[in-house]
């Protein structure tokens, strides 16, 4: 039986959840993923855990922050006055925003926190510092 190598381009199914069950991604019921091994397009812990696998193989992975999203970092939490924050920007809890730099490079960050005075901005990738568990079946190989 072929085994998924670095350099395939492999069809997955799979759901990712958090360690309390609460399901964050998946495409179970859904078109496979396809992806290729060792591109880095996908988290660490998700490749690594697809090489060595058997076409129909199924296998459930815990992914640590450190090969996921990394730790959760209070130094990306920046609180901005609310009188300077754009007046067309819908102010809501957990909405993402997209800020452009002068350099042109683009960083999303999450509304934390609203008060009347001041508006907190999360840095962090949503699922920075999270353990994720990830049932993964092995669908097909499409090229080696």
């Amino acid at each position: 039986m072929e085994q998924a190598k670095l350099g395939d381009t492999v069809r997955v199914h799979y759901r990712g959840t958090f360690t309390d069950g609460t399901v964050f991604d998946g495409t179970m019921g859904d078109e496979p993923f396809e992806l290729t091994l060792g591109e880095q397009k996908v988290i660490p812990g998700f490749e690594n855990a697809i090489v060595g696998m058997n076409v129909g193989e199924r296998k459930t992975v815990k992914v640590s922050p450190d090969q996921a999203y990394g730790k959760y970092d209070k130094s990306l939490l920046v609180d901005i006055e609310r009188a300077h924050m754009p007046e067309h920007i819908d102010l809501q809890l957990g909405k993402l925003l997209e800020f452009r730099a002068e350099d042109g490079s683009v960083a999303l960050v999450t509304i934390k926190d609203i008060t009347d005075t001041k508006v907190t901005l999360d840095g962090n990738h949503p699922l920075a510092g999270r353990d994720l568990i990830f049932e993964i079946e092995l669908v097909e190989i499409v090229s080696s």
